[in-house]
């Protein structure tokens, strides 16, 4: 079975999944970087150009901070990613899951030179190709993954869900169930919520296929039994 995620133990004993990224999300990453850049440089040309040779001196001192140290400024701040991989929930952490740090960003940026050899990023292209963990010569350097970012689960809530009344006479013990239910409602993932929901279904009316609708009409039948109309 082939499998891309990676699992690493922290000091406290927890279990991490990092899911690697490939070639192709990088690849647009770092286009999108690219023209970034590429827009910096030619701004900054036309701005030095009326400063004469001074002009020209701070412009060569700019081209060589934002193409090393570019992807060195973002990968340090809290998101951990440069523009470009932030847009395709990318980041860089190192091999523990733990926030990148300033050496190991300088490490695998600065051997971004041995990754372009011979030519067009071929050694790193070929390396991340050939590692299930889609390191490339600098990652392996510097002990960092590129990584997809755990997007947060959009959560329900109860004052978005209209009331609706029961399919039935609820008993007792199945409006406290509904009303126990609603209140984790915010807690749980949609996947959870939706398994649970779909328990309850006959309340509303509904078979026992957990959907989004299914739910939501569940926890409108909790608001219901809560007095809400």
């Amino acid at each position: 079975m082939l499998d891309t995620v990676v699992t690493t133990e922290t000091p406290e004993g927890i279990i991490l999944e990092l899911r690697p990224a490939g070639l192709a999300v990088r690849y647009y990453a770092f286009l999108i970087d690219w023209c970034i850049r590429l827009a910096v440089i030619i701004a900054a040309a036309f701005a030095s150009a009326a400063l004469g040779g001074v002009g020209a001196a701070l412009w060569i001192i700019l081209l060589f901070a934002i193409e090393w140290f570019y992807p060195v400024l973002f990968e340090l701040s809290l998101s951990g990613a440069s523009p470009g991989k932030r847009l395709f929930g990318l980041k860089v952490v190192m091999e523990s899951g733990l926030p990148v740090t300033a050496a190991a960003s300088m490490t695998r940026n600065l051997l971004r030179v041995a990754d372009f050899l011979p030519f067009g990023y071929a050694f790193g292209v070929i390396c991340l190709l050939v590692r299930p963990d889609g390191k490339r010569l600098g990652d392996l350097a510097a002990g960092t993954l590129v990584v997809h970012e755990r997007r947060r689960e959009p959560k329900v809530f109860l004052d978005d869900v209209a009331p609706l009344a029961p399919h039935r006479l609820l008993a007792p013990r199945e409006q406290a169930a509904l009303i126990a239910l609603a209140a984790r409602a915010s807690t749980l993932t949609p996947a959870r919520l939706n398994e649970l929901a779909a328990l309850a279904a006959p309340v509303s009316g509904d078979s026992r296929r957990a959907s989004d609708d299914l739910t939501r009409r569940v926890l409108g039948v909790a608001q219901w039994a809560l007095g809400r109309r």
